[in-house]
C-alpha cells in the first residue's frame, strides 16, 4: 500500500472519531438486503431530520470509536455496517430506523451511541419510543402553561359572577 492511501483511511478514522465525540447519538444498523430504492429513502429521511449516515469499513469504525474512548463495540461493527450521526437530537436516528425497520425487515439495528455511552439494540428501540425533541418541548409548554390557563378561568368566572350580581 503507498504512503498516500495509508494517510487518507487514517484521516478517515481522524474524521470519524470526532464525528463520535460530537454526536448526540450514533446508529449502527446491518443494511444488507434492502434496495438501492429503500437505502435511498432511508438516506432522504435522515437527511431531512440533519442525521448523516455513512457507508464505512468495520476496521475503520472499529479504530475511530478506540479512539472516541467508546470501547465494547467490536460486536456492533460486524457484517455490512451503515452509521447514522445526529449532532443534535438524541432521538431522530433511533426514531426513523426503527420505523423504517417496520417496513423493510431487512435493516436490522446493531447498537450504537447515545450521548457517549455505547448502547445495545435494544436500548437504541426504547430510544426510538420517545417523543421527538419538539413533542417534549410541547408537552413542556402544555404543562408551563396550564396554571396560568387555570388562573385566567378563575379570573373570568369571579368577574362573570360580578357582572351577574350587579345586574
Amino acid at each position: 500500500m503507498s504512503q498516500s492511501v495509508i494517510e487518507k483511511k487514517q484521516q478517515i478514522v481522524e474524521d470519524l472519531t470526532k464525528k463520535f465525540e460530537a454526536a448526540a447519538s450514533v446508529v449502527v444498523v446491518d443494511y444488507r438486503g434492502l434496495t438501492v430504492d429503500e437505502v435511498t429513502d432511508l438516506r432522504k429521511q435522515l437527511r431531512d431530520a440533519g442525521v448523516e449516515m455513512r457507508v464505512l469499513k468495520n476496521t475503520m469504525l472499529r479504530r475511530a470509536a478506540v479512539a472516541a474512548g467508546l470501547e465494547g463495540m467490536d460486536d456492533i461493527f460486524k457484517g455490512p455496517t451503515a452509521v447514522a450521526f445526529s449532532n443534535e437530537d438524541v432521538v431522530a436516528p433511533a426514531k426513523i430506523m426503527a420505523d423504517f425497520a417496520k417496513d423493510a425487515e431487512a435493516l436490522e439495528i446493531k447498537g450504537g451511541v447515545i450521548e457517549g455511552k455505547v448502547a445495545s439494540a435494544d436500548e437504541i428501540n426504547a430510544v426510538a419510543k420517545l417523543p421527538s425533541r419538539e413533542g417534549l418541548l410541547s408537552m413542556l409548554l402544555s404543562v408551563l402553561q396550564a396554571p396560568v390557563r387555570n388562573t385566567a378561568l378563575a379570573v373570568k368566572a369571579v368577574a362573570d359572577q360580578k357582572d351577574g350580581e350587579a345586574a
